[in-house]
């Protein structure tokens, strides 16, 4: 005779019998679905807890999410956005922005979508930046140190005690760091300029910009040849007009 006769189960134990057989055998609840939901700040988690992004106001946006654990960021305090997090609980890029309209009446607004290398700062920036009625956008590729050699953390560390010193140790130590790629360096910039012109600047490894590529606001195009000290040493300009 089947188990679940009412012979042997009234109708509640019944269903309750049901339901937890339904859970031992893995059956899930279909998810929850919202057409709108206000919120403060989202956390997404893996299933063992470990953070892997937030969505949050500005109110309650977090520090850097760093090995599981979180340091403190006060100058993200007037941003929303969201933030990305690697497998270990260390953030690894994300979007924060801002806008509103300044004392003297001009928009004052910000944004930034970055990605880091591991362990380490932007590598790949998404910047706009708008102040006092002029504003600039950038796309940005940077390099940065390997992250498993010295970690972010480290290098702040080690950037806070450098100074301390006296100016000119200060500028060796800072050379030497540099040297030894331990300094992010910008390579790639493309962006517009405050007096709207659209630039390409494309520099070497240790950060100096070798060749531009510019187009003047009134429409005038030209290219910019630079030698390691920062010296132009060609200029080719194209008459448009």
């Amino acid at each position: 005779m089947s188990l679940t006769s009412s012979r042997w189960f009234p109708p509640v134990a019944s269903a309750t019998a049901a339901i937890a057989v339904l859970f031992l055998m893995g059956a899930k609840s279909p998810p929850t679905r919202f057409d709108e939901i206000d919120v403060g700040r989202i956390n997404v988690r893996e299933p063992d807890g470990t953070l892997r992004m937030v969505i949050s106001n500005r109110a309650q946006f977090p520090g850097s999410p760093w090995k599981g654990g979180e340091v403190a960021r006060p100058d993200r305090t007037s941003f929303a956005g969201m933030l990305f997090i690697n497998d270990e609980g260390t953030e690894n890029g994300g979007l924060i922005q801002k806008g509103a309209i300044d004392a003297d009446g001009k928009a004052s607004a910000g944004l930034s979508l970055t990605f880091d290398r591991f362990r380490q700062d932007q590598v790949i920036q998404l910047l706009h930046r708008e102040s006092g009625g002029r504003a600039t956008s950038t796309l940005a590729f940077n390099d940065e140190a390997d992250g498993t050699e010295i970690d972010l953390m480290q290098r702040t560390a080690r950037m806070a005690e450098l100074r301390k010193l006296k100016p000119e140790e200060q500028e060796a130590a800072f050379a030497k760091m540099k040297a030894a790629g331990q300094l992010p360096t910008n390579r790639i910039r493309l962006g517009t300029t405050g007096d709207r012109a659209a630039a390409l600047a494309l520099a070497d490894a240790q950060g100096r910009p070798r060749l531009m590529l510019i187009v003047t606001a009134d429409g005038q195009p030209s290219v910019v040849l630079m030698d390691e000290a920062g010296a132009v040493r060609k200029t080719v300009d194209l008459q448009t007009k």
